[in-house]
Order: C-alpha cells, then sequence, then structure tokens
C-alpha cells in the first residue's frame, strides 16, 4: 500500500520520534515484572508508569505486557523489545567509560606575552608536551616589549608573561625563567674580526649595535650601565627590540653589540660571530615568568601555568638553582 505524501511511515522514523525515556520505563517494569517496584525504582509514580508504558505501546503499536492483577507476564512482542532496549541500555551506560580523558579535553587560548628572542630548547620541548597532552589548546605568542608585557598583565589582557625583569607593580609577581649572560661580540664583517690580542681599551671607541631598551632605566639597563663604566664612546649605527635583528645587524659588521652567550654560541663555532672583551662577560639579564595572581584564569590557562611552573621547578633542580615564587 503507497503512503500518502507526507505521512511518515511508522517504522521509517521512529527512531527520531522515540522517546529513550519510555524505555528505560518499560525495561525497569519487564525486570521487575511489577509497575509498582519498576516505579519505586524509578522514583516515580505509578500512575506516571502505567502512562509511560501505555504510550510506548500506542507508539509501537502492539501490546508489550499482559496484565494478570498486579502480576505482569511480558508479551512475546515485549520479549523482542525488551532485548533491544537492554542494548542500548548498555550502549549507554558505556558512554560514561568512552575512552575520552576528560582531564585532558581541554580547550581554550593561552596569550603569552614576550620579549625578542628567547632561545630555551628545553621549553620547545616542554611546549611540544603540552601540546600534546592538550591538543585543544591554541596559542597566541605576542612579541612586545618589556613595558607593554607588564601593562598587558595588569589589563588582563594576557595570560602571563616572559621578559626580562624590571621594577614590577605589587599585582604582578615573578620568577626566574631563563638565566641568561650576556657577552660582547662583533660579526664576520668587522675590523675587528679575526683578532685576538684585543683588550677593552682596544674597542671602546667603535660603533655600536644595541637594544632599544639597553638603555639606564630599561630593562636591559645593565648593558647600557658596563659601556658608561667601561668608556665606550662609539656612537650607536644600529639599533632594534628585535633579537634577530640586533644579530644580522652585528654579523654584517654595523657595529659591536651584547648578545646572550648561549644564543650565538654556534654562530661562534661556525665563524660568522666573534666573542669581544671582557672574557667574563657583560651582565647577567635574565628572562622572568611574570603572572597577575588577581587575574581570573580559564582552565587552559590555569592547567599551563601549572605546568609551566612545574617544568621551572625541574631545571631548576637540575641546574642546582632554587628561586622562590615572587622574588628573583
Amino acid at each position: 500500500m503507497k503512503v500518502p505524501p507526507g505521512t511518515d511511515r511508522p517504522d521509517t522514523l521512529l527512531n527520531d520520534r522515540l522517546d529513550w525515556n519510555l524505555l528505560r520505563t518499560f525495561l525497569a517494569i519487564a525486570r521487575e515484572r511489577s509497575v509498582s517496584r519498576a516505579a519505586m525504582r524509578l522514583h516515580l509514580t505509578q500512575p506516571a508508569v502505567s502512562q509511560a508504558l501505555r504510550r510506548l505501546e500506542d507508539r509501537l503499536g502492539m501490546r508489550l505486557v499482559d496484565r494478570h492483577g498486579p502480576r505482569i507476564e511480558v508479551t512475546q512482542a515485549g520479549i523482542e523489545v525488551q532485548k533491544i532496549a537492554e542494548e542500548i541500555y548498555g550502549t549507554i551506560s558505556r558512554l560514561a567509560l568512552a575512552d575520552v580523558d576528560r582531564e585532558h579535553d581541554i580547550s581554550g587560548t593561552l596569550r603569552i606575552g614576550c620579549c625578542s628572542g628567547i632561545d630555551f630548547p628545553a621549553y620547545d620541548e616542554f611546549l611540544s608536551q603540552f601540546h600534546r597532552t592538550y591538543p585543544r589548546i591554541e596559542f597566541e605568542i605576542l612579541v612586545m616589549r618589556s613595558t607593554d608585557v607588564v601593562n598587558s598583565l595588569q589589563q588582563k589582557a594576557i595570560t602571563l608573561g616572559l621578559t626580562p625583569r624590571r621594577t614590577l607593580p605589587a599585582n604582578i609577581e615573578s620568577r626566574v625563567f631563563l638565566r641568561q649572560r650576556y657577552a660582547l661580540y662583533c660579526g664576520q664583517h668587522h675590523p675587528l674580526f679575526g683578532r685576538d690580542d684585543l683588550r677593552i681599551s682596544d674597542i671602546t671607541g667603535y660603533p655600536l649595535v644595541s637594544f632599544n631598551s639597553d638603555r639606564v632605566g630599561g630593562h636591559l639597563s645593565p648593558l647600557a650601565i658596563f659601556r658608561d663604566e667601561m668608556g665606550f664612546t662609539g656612537r650607536v649605527m644600529g639599533s632594534s627590540y628585535s633579537m634577530a635583528e640586533i644579530k644580522r645587524l652585528i654579523y654584517a659588521g654595523i657595529g659591536i653589540g651584547c648578545l646572550p652567550e648561549h644564543t650565538v654560541h654556534d654562530d661562534v663555532r661556525s665563524g660568522r660571530f666573534q666573542r669581544l672583551p671582557p672574557d667574563q662577560g657583560v651582565a647577567d639579564v635574565d628572562v622572568h615568568l611574570l603572572w597577575s595572581p588577581n587575574r581570573k584564569l580559564s582552565v587552559a590557562e590555569t592547567e599551563f601555568i601549572a605546568a609551566l611552573h612545574a617544568f621551572i621547578d625541574k631545571q631548576d633542580t637540575m641546574t642546582g638553582l632554587v628561586v622562590r615564587r615572587g622574588a628573583a
């Protein structure tokens, strides 16, 4: 028999119309063989259970139980429906055991404000491991000046900051993230390159390359203080906020300049850079982790900051460095 247009076949769209609660109620009736006991099990009233049974029978178009006073017998059709309901119930129960690591099924965005040129391979590995653990968390890395990092933290615009420490407001906390010692270098194209008899007095008059924040009061002020104390008189011929651009200018011979020792180790070995006096280096300018304890964190931010602190703790243990959070 043809079904008139617009009329749903009951066996075709039943899955779209059938309420699981009706099946669940019937399953309790079939198991208990009693409406009253099923009502107690489901914490429902007997009329509510009886009404659910009638609705299910109407929806399926078949009688599921025979009533003999208080006693109930499940019909053959009811036995078949009970088998299907048991399968569905088991499937739903397995949802709670689904192979999903809920603890790590976290999404969100981390906004990290940092200075230019942080070279820290162990941190790179940390980020890789964190991403494998929380693959749905996104990163937005904002390269900015140290002052802008602090301002952004105060405005609660970023999750955390990574930058050389300067004088901090009371509502910003910090700890050492990466120890850095700066030294003085010239590039392959500089007149001083290749000379091994140099003393401080031999280099103080040469043009300089410096960071824009390399001034008294800036977060790289120890470099400026060193030059003043050593009597450097050369003109600043190149400057930038970018570590990569400072390295480029030094390599090109524009001037001599200061860089973190570990960032140019390979360049010195390959003959692109030469270290200049003094042998002990220029100054320690460490990178700090900054954060605002008053900022309300998302779950993703909480997990990342906790993991980052644990990473720093591990690095401190490995290097024998113990730095209390909030002090340096």
